[in-house]
Parts: C-alpha cells; structure tokens; sequence
C-alpha cells in the first residue's frame, strides 16, 4: 500500500510539473514584450484598423507567441524559437495611422522592423537606439517628419536602413559612418539638405534621390568603400566637376546622378600599358542626364568594358560624339539628346542592324538618317546651332 501511494504521489507530481511546463511552453512572451506591443498597437488609430488586418488579430486576450495561432496575431510579428520574445513585426500595408510609440525600445531582442506602406506620422523616437539587435529598420513609404535621430547610430548591428518616401528634413547625420555592418541605405524622397557626409564603409547600395543635398562629391565622403555598387543620387542640387576619383571606385555598377547641376565629368584617360580607370571599372550604368556638363563628350567612357547603359541628355554637350562611343561592344542604350553635339554621328551607331537604342536627336548633327531610331527627334534648328557655336545665348 505504502509502495502505491508512494507511486501515486510521484505520478501526481510528474504531472503537475508536465502541465506546468506545458502552460510555460505555451505562454511564455516576456511581460516587457507583452507592455510593448500593447502600446505600439494604442498608437494607432483605431479607425485605421480594418478587421481583415493584422493588427485587428493582435488580441492580448492570448498569448502572442503561443502556438497554433488561428485567430489571435495571425500575422505581422515573429516571435523567437524559445517563444519568449518578440523578433520581427513587420506589419501589412494596410493603412496603419499613428505615432511610433518610445515603447517599442522594449522590444530588445528585435532584428526586424517593418512598417511601410502605412500613414504613420510624427517623428522617429530617438529610443529607438535602444533596439541593439536590430538588423532591417523599414519606415518606407509613410508621413514621419523631421530629422534623423542622431541614436540611430547606436544600432550597430543595422545591415538595412530605409527611410524613403517620407517628409524627413534637416542635415544627414556626420557620424553615420559608424554604421559599419550597414549594406543598404534608401532616404530617397524626403527634404534633406546639406553635404554628403562621411558614409557607412560596407555599403552596397546608397539612395537618396529625390532631396535638397548641395555641393560637390568629396573623397572622403566614400572612403574605403570598395563594396559600393549602387549609387542614387538623382535629383538633388550636387554641383560642380564629377571627379576621376569617383569611376574608381572598385565595385561601382549602377550609378544615376541626373538632375542636379554638375558642370564637368573628368575620367583619367588609358595608361601606355591599356590600363587606367576604364578598363577595370565593372560599371554597367551611367546616367548624367539634365545636369549642367558643358564642353565635349568624355571619350574616356568608351573604355568601360560592361557600360551597357549610358545618358548624357539635355545638358550643354558641343562638339562632335567622340568615334570611340561607335565601338563600344557592351552599349545597349545611348541618350546623348537635348545637347548641341555637331558633325557626323559614328557610322556604326546609326547603320543597320544596330542593336543600340537610345536618341542622338535634339542636337546639331548633320547626316543623321532619318530612318534610324536614333536620329529621332530631329535636330535642332539651324539658327539655334548657330547661336550656340558663335558664343552667344540660346533660348
């Protein structure tokens, strides 16, 4: 008798510690998660909810890391493998409005945050700093104002910053180069102003077109970036001469700098041995167009051995098209239009068969067959070639 209560008790016992760990397995989130995500969600406007929405699943009545989740947060956040913590919310555009609650610095064990394609407002709280595992931070495509908070640069571990398309203003942070696990940087279409300063080292893609950045490119702002392949800096105020410095850098593919107001493009010609700039560049992409480059057109491009693409438009180009531009093997696409380029284009860009598209129309060139795509649209009007050559303004 003694031997079965004995083992009774025991079996009683085995099962209650069971159960226990069963409840443990299943709700396990940290309370600071639970708080966090309770105040991220009181952020937002309820009536920006929809019921088809995650957020409208994020009922707190449950557990948010408890398994199998059928209708409670059936979406927008991942939790960690032991269940204890939050590790990823990366919302639904759904049209999310709100404010970015300072209590989402609780979530400290958050690689990924994704809010874009929403109505968030306000500004980034500068407790963000506080999210140290944080390796994707994505507020794309929202209404958030103001400037960049310099705590950004406590996120060490950051490989992916995208702040685009929102109304950020004020000067890009001096000491973003800290950032030196970030890969990706997009602050394209926002109000920021001022000089590039000194960039992350181990960038691959750099983007922010579309903002009031002023002033030349300077060396020491891509020091040491020999990862660079991306570089988006359309449609700002950069000015002045794009130097030789730039096409040197070693990784550099894909490059737009069109509409801004850079006067000059200086490329270091070939050495006596057929080495130089040219002929190590992996550049695939080029695009100058709308700018303010006067004089002629840089013949030294024609040495890039993978330049596929290649735009020059509407800018102040004079002169004849540098012969070179005809025997570049890799050039699939040439917009050299909208300048005053003069003389007979390269016979082998305009002959038949060619397979470059592209429009060499707009300028002063003569013989220019009508039948070929390039030569669409036609040329300036003589008197207006005219006027540019003797020197004196053009309409």
């Amino acid at each position: 008798m003694q031997t079965f209560t004995f083992l009774y008790f025991t079996f009683i016992s085995l099962s209650l510690i069971l159960f226990h760990n069963i409840i443990l397995v299943q709700a396990l989130t940290s309370p600071l998660d639970i708080a966090a995500l309770k105040a991220f969600k009181d952020s937002i406007k309820p009536s920006s909810i929809a019921s088809s929405s995650c957020l409208a699943s994020w009922n707190f009545t449950t557990d948010p890391c408890s398994l199998p989740r059928r209708t409670n947060f059936i979406c927008g956040l991942t939790c960690t493998t032991d269940s204890r913590r939050i590790s990823q919310i990366t919302l639904d555009p759904a049209g999310y409005s709100g404010t970015l609650t300072p209590l989402i610095s609780r979530l400290s064990q958050l690689t990924t945050l994704d809010l874009s394609d929403n109505n968030f407002f306000g500004s980034i709280p500068s407790s963000i700093s506080s999210l140290y595992n944080l390796q994707t931070l994505t507020l794309r495509s929202n209404f958030f104002s103001g400037p960049i908070p310099p705590s950004i640069t406590a996120l060490k571990s950051l490989q992916s910053l995208d702040f685009s398309h929102n109304s950020l203003d004020g000067y890009l942070l001096n000491s973003m180069n800290s950032l030196t696990k970030l890969r990706r940087l997009d602050l394209s279409f926002n109000k920021l102003t001022g000089s590039i300063p000194k960039l992350p080292p181990n960038l691959l893609e750099l983007a922010i077109k579309a903002n009031y950045l002023y002033g030349p490119l300077q060396k020491q702002s891509f020091e040491g970036m020999n990862q660079l392949e991306v570089v988006e800096l359309s449609d700002n105020k950069l000015s002045a001469m794009l130097p030789s410095w730039f096409f040197s850098l070693p990784s550099l593919q894909q490059v737009n700098l069109a509409n801004n107001t850079f006067t000059a493009v200086q490329i270091s010609g070939p050495r006596a041995d057929g080495g130089g700039i040219g002929s190590r560049s992996n550049l695939v992409a080029l695009d100058l167009g709308f700018n303010r480059i006067r004089g002629y057109a840089p013949a030294n491009l024609a040495s890039f051995p993978a330049l596929s693409f290649l735009s020059i438009r509407y800018n102040g180009l004079r002169g004849s098209i540098p012969p070179e531009y005809g025997h570049i093997k890799s050039i699939r696409r040439l917009f050299l239009d909208g300048n005053f380029l003069n003389g007979k284009p390269p016979a082998d860009l305009v002959a038949a068969g060619t397979t470059v598209s592209g429009s060499l129309g707009d300028n002063c060139l003569q013989a220019c067959p009508r039948w070929s795509q390039l030569c669409s649209p036609p040329q300036k009007a003589i008197s207006v070639c005219k006027r540019a050559y003797s020197g004196r303004p053009t309409p």
